[in-house]
């Protein structure tokens, strides 16, 4: 009866021997005169396939088919899937052949009775390969082109599959090969230079083996489209004065691509020191700075940016995210709050100042004389004074009266805080007792 082969996963548990490379061991056959001779020699089948096999000894070795017997990647076949065809011939019945182990072949060998190798035979099952799907492309700085691409929805055909990259200009020239495999990962190849700009190129992908060839779609693409580049450089993270939610980001444009016309667009993430969970922000834009708020007082943060160019020369396409920079560190200001004290809600509490400050330098504006530009100081003065109110809530502000009004020296009280008039504009001041 046939000998139905184990999957390949099943049989790499049982054998008692490694599997060796096929073509190696039996290389010594070619210089060698043989004893025995292995029919079909190196066949190549689909999985699910059959196979009889016959070896036939030497006459000058005085063997007999009985004395022989068969393996398979070292694992000896039952002796009901043999057959004496004649006294010198015996032959082996193989059925649903599953892939192959290895893919130089797995080994079938032809033994004497005391285990001599006779004659061997590299047995090849596979599947043949799909079209390559899902070509994408990169030029970094404009200077090379890298593809990558998958080798299909099985992906597995368990034979050694060749992947040729090959490209030409769309309109005119011939056809070129990729040549450097491998430079972005298995399923890669890499063009370093003399690509030309401003032209659209055709790309595509032939995957062949032995049981045949499948070529991919063709991709057109224009390299200005699919321009990356180095991560921003010389960015640094600095505090906001003594603000303790806060940190500056700042960073210089990529150098490659500073003498080029284009565009840039940038994104940042970052991540508290004992953690591994990245925030993303989004919508930096094309400046070279930005803020982060709301972050924990006292805590180390990790800061990284990556840039996406675009409309270089006047490219239409949304460009490429390059790989994020080195990461960079600094820490918010620690918080001076005694542990215990109760505070309100600092949300609830900002809001409600801030909008009785605007209420009542609106009613200023409306009847006071001479102040028709008022202002407060800058957001970020006003914080700093908000967050240091809480060192001074016990002691009473220069030149405030407790009264609750507007006193001689130009300064009124308003929710606890110390108004100072300069000109036509009230300052924040001190918190009172």
């Amino acid at each position: 009866m046939p000998y139905q082969n184990p999957a390949p996963q099943a049989a790499a548990t049982k054998r008692s021997s490694p599997v060796r490379d096929c073509s190696l061991i039996f290389l010594f056959f070619f210089f060698a005169a043989d004893p025995a001779v292995i029919s079909p020699q190196d066949p190549t089948l689909v999985i699910g396939s059959s196979l009889i096999a016959a070896c036939s000894v030497n006459s000058d070795l005085h063997l007999k088919a009985e004395d022989l017997y068969w393996t398979l990647n070292g694992r000896r076949l039952p002796p009901e899937s043999y057959k004496v065809l004649n006294g010198t011939t015996l032959s082996v019945a193989l059925a649903n052949l599953n892939g192959s182990r290895q893919q130089s072949g797995d080994n079938l060998v032809c033994h004497s009775r005391d285990g001599s190798i006779l004659a061997g035979s590299c047995l090849y099952v596979g599947l043949p390969p799909e079209k390559p799907v899902n070509i994408t492309c990169w030029s970094k700085n404009m200077k090379d082109l890298t593809c990558k691409w998958a080798p299909g929805t099985e992906g597995e055909t368990y034979l050694h599959t060749n992947y040729t990259l090959k490209y030409k200009l769309r309109w005119y020239g011939r056809d070129n090969t990729c040549q450097e495999y491998r430079t972005a990962g298995q399923y890669s190849c890499h063009i370093p230079k003399d690509l030309a700009l401003f032209t659209p190129y055709e790309i595509w992908v032939e995957a062949s083996n032995r049981l045949g060839v499948a070529v991919s779609e063709v991709v057109m693409l224009d390299i200005l489209d699919v321009v990356t580049t180095d991560p921003p450089a010389d960015v640094t993270v600095s505090r906001v004065g003594d603000l303790e939610d806060q940190l500056s980001v700042r960073w210089s444009s990529p150098p490659a691509l500073k003498d080029f016309l284009f565009q840039a667009k940038y994104q940042i993430q970052y991540r508290v020191e004992d953690s591994s969970e990245w925030k993303v922000v989004d919508d930096v834009g094309n400046q070279t700075s930005c803020r982060l708020a709301g972050l924990r007082p006292g805590t180390v943060y990790f800061v990284q940016v990556r840039c996406n160019p675009f409309g270089i020369y006047g490219s239409k396409k949304a460009g490429i995210w390059s790989d994020w920079s080195n990461p960079t560190a600094a820490s918010t200001p620690r918080s001076d709050r005694l542990p215990g004290v109760c505070d309100p809600k600092s949300g609830e509490h900002n809001t409600t100042l801030r909008r009785e400050l605007k209420q009542f330098f609106g009613w200023v504006k409306k009847h006071a004389y001479g102040c028709s530009n008022l202002s407060i100081k800058l957001y970020d003065q006003w914080r700093v004074w908000l967050q240091k109110s809480h060192k001074t809530r016990n002691q009473v502000g220069e030149g405030c009266s407790a009264a609750g009004r507007a006193g001689a020296g130009g300064h009124i009280w308003l929710r606890g805080y110390c108004l100072w008039k300069l000109g036509c504009a009230f300052v924040l001041g001190a918190a009172r007792r």
